[in-house]
């Protein structure tokens, strides 16, 4: 006999907007929980009684019915709107294309790009991540459970923030859910600071998260459709349609704040400044310390992103008429150039290559060497190579349920064991293997997570704060 219970918990004025359902078949419990709207994580316990696995079903359905929720029938109330940001993009006015090396089309509109030394990284609205080399060609693709607003990094580890509410880990094979935003949270762009994330969402509030995915403070800006946010050890630097303000990282207030001609629509940072892409024509560059304006670059039309190479010494921008551009650290301008297909919506500098993402979707590589650039602009460009998507590509999908996670009946040769363990009603996750500081919490799996059980990791890597992060492969251990 199976018997289901589906709650529901929804509030007026953007608050909670969740399910909760418990399914019980034989000594099965199966537990389904998300947005409203959505198809949810599922975890699934067994228990050694029919009459066990009922007593521990009745119990999870009167804790969430203590908190609020409530019966009611799937698909009675529709799912919370999801704000997808709108853009045009016009034909380039530059009289030359820029030196393309090599493009890749992702299928599907794509605003997430992270480039480091080993490999480039692009994520789409369809909620796939690939993963290429410098030479273009493809390693790997993820497929997450919705689309992909942006991609960070934090050291080594890469995150994916979604339509869903998550911000997924992809620095394994395993990707998993390692933060969840609040419903009421429409997520604009985020960023992540040794493992506290950030979050700037439409209404023009700042949410701040520590890496236990538990809130830390919040803010509201001056303004609304807060497209930037950027963070390092002393400030979290915010961008809307009223322009930046740095709130100290600890929550206890506003730094300064800046006004920018035009709303913000893109966000960069170095070292000693952040610099602010704007709708009306101009990237500001703002010193970290005081808000000061340090120098502005000028477009000719709205601009949707912007990077530098290190330091600062140049700086680039996309703007919404398929052009790109370069200007010395002063502000001149050096160059302007054609994407050769679509707008720049996200970019990155990296070893005199400048990466984009463009209106439709493709990750474009440009050499930005000043003798790529020099013969693009006299008319001499390479022949663009287009990357295929091979049809043998591995493909990574976060983890649902335990069965879902590769079972081991002994602990390998060097690997770690880690322990699910119950604190203060919550369930955290410690290290048991010799040589690791035993009171430090791990940065884990919620989807997987069962009082008591055990896990088996490749690597565990300290971070600031006091917890571990995990590398590798995640194996339950019987």
């Amino acid at each position: 006999m199976t018997t289901k219970t589906y709650l529901e918990l929804s509030q007026d004025g953007g608050g909670a907007h969740k399910f909760y359902e418990v399914t019980v078949s034989g000594t099965v419990v199966s537990v389904r929980y998300g947005r409203i709207g959505a198809a949810g994580q599922t975890q699934t316990s067994t228990f050694p009684t029919v009459q066990k696995a009922e007593t521990a079903a009745a119990k999870k359905i009167s804790e969430k019915v203590r908190k609020g929720y409530a019966p009611a029938v799937p698909g009675g109330r529709a799912a919370r709107p999801v704000t997808r940001r709108t853009v045009t993009s016009a034909p380039s006015t530059a009289r030359a294309v820029a030196p393309v090396l090599w493009r890749f089309r992702t299928g599907s509109a794509a605003f997430g790009i992270h480039v480091d030394d080993e490999r480039c990284w692009v994520g789409n609205q369809a909620g796939e991540v690939f993963t290429l080399g410098h030479d273009g060609r493809i390693h790997a693709r993820f497929s997450l459970p919705d689309g992909v607003k942006c991609l960070v990094a934090d050291d080594f580890w890469i995150y994916a923030g979604c339509d869903d509410g998550r911000v997924y880990d992809l620095s394994s094979k395993l990707p998993f859910a390692a933060y969840e935003i609040s419903t009421d949270v429409d997520i604009f762009w985020l960023d992540i600071h040794e493992g506290v994330l950030d979050v700037a969402d439409r209404s023009g509030r700042l949410t701040v998260i520590d890496h236990e995915d538990e809130h830390q403070w919040s803010r509201s800006g001056r303004g609304e459709h807060a497209w930037m946010v950027r963070a390092d050890g002393h400030a979290v630097y915010y961008g809307d349609s009223a322009g930046v303000t740095a709130y100290a990282s600890d929550g206890t207030g506003e730094l300064w704040h800046t006004s920018t001609q035009g709303s913000v629509l893109f966000g960069w940072q170095e070292d000693t400044a952040v610099y602010a892409g704007t709708a009306r024509r101009q990237v500001h560059r703002l010193a970290k310390r005081t808000g000061r304006t340090e120098a502005v670059y000028d477009c000719d039309s709205p601009v949707y992103s912007c990077a530098t190479s290190p330091g600062g010494r140049f700086v680039f921008a996309g703007d919404n008429a398929s052009s790109v551009y370069c200007f010395a650290e002063d502000g001149t301008r050096l160059w302007k150039l054609g994407t050769g297909g679509g707008s720049a919506l996200s970019m990155q500098y990296h070893d005199e290559r400048l990466y984009l993402v463009t209106t439709d979707g493709t990750l474009v590589c440009v050499d930005a060497s000043e003798a790529a650039i020099a013969a693009a602009q006299q008319g001499t460009v390479p022949v663009a190579q287009d990357i295929k998507l091979a049809a043998a590509l591995p493909t990574y999908a976060p983890a649902t349920t335990v069965a879902s996670v590769d079972v081991v009946h002994a602990a390998p040769t060097g690997s770690i064991v880690v322990e699910c363990v119950q604190e203060s009603g919550r369930t955290r996750v410690r290290v048991l293997t010799d040589g690791y500081e035993q009171g430090w919490n791990v940065q884990f799996p919620r989807a997987i997570r069962e009082p008591g059980a055990r896990y088996v990791v490749e690597a565990l890597h300290p971070a600031a704060g006091g917890f571990y992060r995990v590398r590798g492969d995640i194996r339950r251990l019987l």
